[in-house]
């Protein structure tokens, strides 16, 4: 019908003669269709070989990265042949990888920088690490943080990184002669922790008094600085009550529940602190009943302890070991006398023991004359060869050992 339409008025469709097949022109189809699935097989193989996965070169392409494989020197121009891209992995996942094949037969890596969005600074993490990243250090990692009716408290974070470790001042890592230098003190007078902030190298290890004022301010000024920092506990002193560590101190009489609560009032105080120091506390390192429920609770905190090695009678060095604590004992207390040349002669002979035993520790308080000697002696002390680091390096940790 359709034919009919469109035919003149009048005239039928006209009937085309019908062609014999030519052999000729049957041979060139058939050759023309094996050459066509032959294109098709090879193309497909090359496609889909696991050994060349083959793309044309980009020509504008830079070559910043060229290494070669197995053994092979890359060679020093851009080779011409064929290329395949990798998906990176692992380090090399900011990457554009590809493999290309020379002339020769040699296989060349190339690594090219990706291109980043953004202008802003790029941070490389590598899970968890000791020390904090310095535009950091002012703010608590809220993965080492538990919120409790006594506030917020130190714990060790899901992947097992300690406070301890994470808010360490880094070091060389070197075996020399070291030595770790603690002022205790601060926030309990405004100006002298000011000045302490302000005038002593940031490889002095800064303690907080829990009782002081305006804490969680100076611990970030403290922290910007560089300091490793730890929280002075108020405990039981032999002389109590006459020696009044304050209305928050730890006391033998106290029930183990009531310690701990004090304990943690006092731990909320602050945050990006490594572990904890007593303030006085004789008699109350020195009872095993009431010690053992604090150094238990700072080893699951992940917290190390220094005890300022003024009483002989103290159990802590027992005790931790037994809960796994990182524990640290000072060698000195520098600032018994307080005048310079008896702070001077303390610290030379806190040097003579780091020499002896490969590292030392000293304690002082932040007052005037402390601070200013200890920051004299240590420009000079450094031209001998003294590393001085944060108490995080000096403890015995049962982690390392």
């Amino acid at each position: 019908m359709g034919t009919d339409l469109n035919a003149p008025l009048g005239h039928g469709p006209k009937k085309r003669p019908v062609r014999k097949p030519d052999p000729r022109r049957m041979v060139g189809y058939g050759f023309l269709g094996i050459f066509t699935l032959a294109v098709a097989g090879l193309s497909g193989w090359a496609a889909f070989a696991p050994d060349r996965l083959l793309q044309t070169a980009d020509p504008t392409t830079s070559a910043d990265t060229t290494l070669a494989s197995a053994g092979q020197a890359a060679p020093s121009a851009k080779p011409e042949g064929a290329v395949r891209s990798l998906r990176p992995r692992g380090a090399h996942s900011g990457a554009h990888v590809e493999e290309i094949l020379t002339d020769d037969g040699a296989t060349v890596t190339k690594f090219t920088p990706r291109s980043r969005d953004g202008d802003g600074p790029a941070l490389i993490t590598a899970g968890p690490m000791r020390g904090q990243d310095p535009r950091l250090a002012a703010l608590p990692n809220d993965d080492l943080i538990e919120d409790t009716p006594q506030g917020r408290l130190p714990i060790v974070g899901p992947d097992g990184l300690r406070p301890m470790d994470q808010y360490a001042r880094p070091w060389s890592g070197a075996r020399g002669t070291r030595i770790g230098l603690v002022v205790g003190g601060l926030g309990l007078s405004q100006t002298g922790t000011q000045r302490a902030i302000r005038d002593l190298s940031p490889d002095v290890t800064l303690a907080f008094a829990a009782g002081g004022n305006s804490l969680q301010r100076w611990m970030q000024d403290a922290r910007r600085d560089g300091h490793e920092i730890l929280l002075q506990i108020p405990m039981e002193p032999f002389d109590y009550p006459d020696n009044d560590p304050g209305p928050h101190a730890l006391l033998i009489s106290r029930s183990a529940t009531k310690n701990l609560a004090e304990l943690h009032r006092s731990m909320s105080q602050i945050t990006n602190y490594t572990g904890v120091m007593n303030y006085l506390g004789g008699r109350f390192l020195s009872d095993t009943d009431a010690l053992e429920p604090v150094m238990r609770d700072l080893g699951k905190r992940g917290l190390l302890f220094l005890d300022d090695g003024t009483s002989a009678q103290s159990l802590s060095g027992t005790l931790s070991g037994a809960f796994g604590v990182p524990h640290g004992f000072a060698d000195l207390v520098l600032d018994g006398e307080l005048s310079r040349n008896a702070i001077l002669r303390k610290l030379d002979e806190l040097e003579r023991v780091a020499r002896r035993n490969g590292k030392a520790i000293g304690v002082a308080s932040a007052f005037d004359e402390s601070v200013a000697t200890i920051a004299e002696w240590m420009e000079e002390a450094g031209g001998r060869g003294i590393e001085f680091v944060g108490i995080s390096a000096l403890v015995n940790d049962p982690q390392q050992n």
